[in-house]
């Protein structure tokens, strides 16, 4: 049975009871198929997307291509220098432009007729041109670009032409996140070569919930903590971090390292002999930024999501993973892992080695994660369970990194988005509430 949006206040999807501290969400939000569909147009065709990194595009020519939203678009970067995001479609006829993931061009041809497009986006060719008449102007079809922008080196695109948010705005509290991603390089992080494109039989919120849940971690990943153990780290109870709703969606867990960091944070598990370099790196940390936020920088795991469906997670290694829906009970999942342009090339060898060994689809971590949410999936075939429960941590006013804060950051947002309310009274709300607070 499927579900119409005017019934949603009849019905509601996201019940949450702050009087009772109790917050649910009804399974058909995982399930419904025309829930599914609503989605695309009402969150994916309004919101800023994630398309990319700028390291991925890094001289003139350089681009890559990639579905985002469910539309099929390119980044370039222009010979003017000018990142742009392109739909990914010949304005001639529709053929797709690029058809392999990455490359290095001057120009764009279109396999169909031939047209061709300056990596700038304008059309500077056509095939037998006496065939138009005197009314055809090249300059009339150039690329569509979409409107994209960046931040510390993250590339976002909207496909809203009335987006009233610049990127900075829709970031909200997440700018904070990216920034202590971003600072662990003097020179720029960049996204190592290579990506992992896998997907799972299962609703693609599932595994946004699933990425900011410490609550599971000992007990869905035992053969992680168990190896962990092996090499001499031990994994401590979760305590001493945090969760926050950084607004609009977003939401991050702050928690201390689980195993070794790349970066600057040295455990048994790694070779005795990196120890001074790392720990010479946390000290050069402490001399620029001060000793509270270089242990923030370097001794610290964060997950950051940020809505609607991107994950960034900074702990063994440091990943950026991009969360697809494809339909109500499919997704597409891309993953890639992000690192200081300027590191030490045997601290890169073992990150990527981490990388691999934990957050890669073949891990110990990934495995286990899409196996359970498919479970999940399956699970709400019997509709008589009808609601989850994400109520943990709501009776606390500063939640601990198990509690499910996050997750209920983004239900409220995907419910005010689903009513075709962008959350700006929300942030607003908070932005006074602050106010008052610090005065």
């Amino acid at each position: 049975m499927t579900i119409e949006l005017q019934r949603l206040e009849d019905e509601p999807i996201v019940v949450d009871d702050l009087e009772r501290l109790s917050f649910r969400v009804d399974r058909r939000a995982y399930t419904d198929d025309d829930v599914a569909a609503q989605e695309m147009a009402r969150i994916f065709d309004r919101c800023w997307l994630y398309i990319g990194h700028e390291s991925e595009v890094p001289e003139p020519g350089s681009y890559v291509s990639r579905d985002v939203g469910g539309r099929p678009v390119f980044m370039v970067h222009g010979s003017d220098g000018v990142i742009r995001v392109f739909a990914n479609s010949c304005t001639h006829r529709g053929a797709l432009l690029c058809s392999q993931p990455a490359g290095q061009v001057k120009s764009f041809r279109c396999p169909y007729h031939d047209w061709t497009f300056s990596n700038k986006g304008e059309l500077t060719g056509v095939p037998i041109p006496d065939g138009y008449g005197p009314g055809f102007r090249k300059a009339d079809f150039g690329l569509a670009e979409h409107r994209s922008d960046s931040y510390r080196g993250f590339v976002f695109v909207t496909f809203d032409p009335e987006q009233p948010r610049t990127l900075t705005e829709y970031l909200a509290g997440a700018t904070e996140y990216i920034d202590l991603v971003a600072d662990q390089s003097e020179t720029g992080m960049e996204v190592i070569q290579g990506a992992q494109l896998h997907g799972a039989q299962a609703n693609w919120k599932l595994m946004m919930e699933n990425s900011v849940d410490i609550y599971h971690f000992r007990a869905l990943h035992k053969r992680y903590v168990s190896y962990m153990q092996s090499l001499g780290s031990v994994p401590p109870r979760r305590r001493g971090g945090f969760a926050r709703a950084l607004g609009l969606g977003h939401g991050a867990n702050e928690l201390p390292p689980a195993a070794a960091r790349p970066l600057a944070h040295w455990t048994p598990m790694f070779d005795p002999e990196l120890r001074p370099r790392m720990e010479a790196t946390a000290a050069r940390f402490v001399e620029k930024f001060g000793a509270e936020r270089a242990q923030r920088i370097t001794g610290m795991n964060r997950a950051l999501m940020i809505f609607p469906n991107l994950m960034i997670i900074d702990a063994i290694a440091l990943t950026i993973r991009k969360i697809d829906p494809v339909g109500a009970d499919r997704m597409a999942i891309t993953s890639v892992a992000l690192a200081p342009k300027d590191e030490d090339p045997e601290i890169r060898e073992l990150r990527k080695s981490h990388y691999l060994t934990f957050l890669g689809p073949a891990g110990f971590a990934t495995p286990d994660d899409i196996e359970i949410i498919e479970s999940c999936q399956r699970g709400y075939r019997n509709s008589t369970v009808r609601y989850s429960d994400l109520s943990r941590g709501m009776d606390k006013e500063i939640p601990e990194t198990t509690d499910e804060l996050p997750a209920r950051e983004f239900w409220r947002q995907w419910d005010r988005m689903m009513h075709g309310d962008d959350g700006h009274f929300e942030v607003a709300r908070q932005v006074e509430l602050q106010g008052a607070e610090q005065e």
